[in-house]
């Protein structure tokens, strides 16, 4: 709850603060990894960090929260808060660094908005803070003990008991815990972030999708080697593990978390649909071999678009999986179409004339200008958006909209 004060003080700095938000967290990480380089090592992802992506996402939680308080002070914006504290877990984000962000935070905002923060001012942000970094620490505390693991001790090795070749980009790690012991539980839809140590020494984290039933006794995660366009680098795990990784490798994994997530209790009998581009396809086919490995007779439409039928990962165990299924179909589009999918549709997803079943959950993810556009052609086919969830790969700096 934001005390009536703050939120009149909050109220009249938000555009201020908010104009100046990028320069702040620009500001904030540099002083921050300066004086705390492990933090660097291991926790962000360098790549982030230098395309802004990070700092662009913090800055917009940031506003996203202060802004949903001062709509409503008594309430918790718990959709955001969810998101942010999974990713957090996945990368083993403990309490006393929530002191450490506060610090330099609160310094980079005194250093660019100079005078303009009194006693006053800073009190009130101060607050905003703390209810968020609160909340989120609560949070965390309930996915490690959920998790079974202390606050963020989430490592543990696996082993590569096969890799397979999915497309000329993709490969397929299947793996099992080195020490023996039971696969921690996993909902489908959830992630695992893997921990690389880099040839400069330094280690890097990100995050891929369970792509298999997560019920069984081994995990797979489907990992495509990111390509630099544009200026930008190639993607540094992505490709390590790409070139590097073979069977009787060992990897270090996270405890699996993620807040998108087939069967929520309320909608446990509710038609899916399961919408994906590129490799956005990984969580869907995780959640697809959830429902056939339960023998799910629920309506289910898999949508995905892709470069070519080559291109698309995953694409055959797909077809299989639907053919499992008593109520399932599956739509392709592919923007050069090939010999492998003659009744595949050819150019961008396109939902016209495709039957969405009425009531379902509808589960995204893909390249935010396909993720955009897609919802779109959602809500005009009469999906409400709160029956819209999506997954980020990366930084959430997708804000949709109203979630009723």
């Amino acid at each position: 709850m934001l005390s009536a004060e703050s939120a009149a003080v909050v109220r009249g700095t938000l555009p201020a603060v908010a104009g100046a938000l990028d320069e702040i967290t620009t500001r904030f990480y540099g002083a921050m990894f300066r004086d705390r380089p492990e933090l660097l090592d291991g926790m962000f992802n360098r790549g982030n960090q230098a395309s802004g992506a990070q700092r662009r996402a913090l800055a917009g939680s940031i506003a996203a929260f202060a802004t949903a308080l001062l709509d409503d002070p008594d309430t918790r914006p718990d959709t955001l808060l969810t998101r942010i504290a999974h990713k957090h877990a996945a990368v083993g984000v403990t309490d006393d660094q929530y002191t450490i962000v506060h610090k330099y935070l609160f310094g980079a905002i005194a250093e660019v908005l100079g005078d303009a923060v009194t006693p006053e001012v800073a009190a009130a942000w101060d607050e905003v803070y703390w209810l968020m970094a609160g909340a989120l620490i609560a949070q965390e505390a309930r996915l490690y003990q959920d998790a079974g693991v202390g606050p963020g001790r989430i490592w543990r090795q696996w082993t590569v008991v096969d890799r397979r070749t999915e497309t000329r980009d993709v490969v397929s790690f299947l793996l099992r815990p080195a020490d023996g012991e039971p696969v921690p539980p996993a909902r489908a839809g959830q992630y695992v972030s893997a921990r690389a140590q880099m040839p400069d020494g330094g280690h890097q984290l990100r995050q891929y999708s369970l792509s298999s039933d997560p019920g069984g006794n081994v995990r797979r995660i489907t990992v495509k080697r990111v390509r630099g366009d544009a200026g930008a680098p190639d993607g540094e795990v992505s490709n390590l593990l790409y070139g590097q990784c073979r069977t009787g490798d060992e990897l270090t994994l996270s405890a699996p978390f993620g807040d998108v997530v087939l069967d929520d209790p309320a909608d446990a009998a509710a038609p899916v649909v399961l919408v994906s581009a590129g490799i956005g396809c990984t969580p869907m086919t995780g959640m697809l071999a959830h429902l056939a490995t339960v023998g799910s007779t629920r309506p289910v439409r898999v949508l995905h678009a892709d470069h070519s039928p080559a291109d698309h990962a995953l694409r055959t165990e797909t077809r299989e999986l639907v053919e499992q299924l008593p109520d399932a179909r599956a739509h392709f589009w592919y923007e050069q179409l090939g010999e492998e999918e003659p009744a595949a549709r050819v150019g961008l997803m396109d939902l016209h004339g495709i039957e969405l079943p009425d009531g379902a959950m509808v589960f995204l993810c893909g390249p935010l200008p396909f993720m955009r556009a897609v919802r779109g052609q959602l809500l005009a086919a009469g999906i409400p958006a709160r029956n819209i969830r999506y997954e980020v790969f990366g930084p959430d700096l997708w804000l949709p909209g109203p979630v009723a």
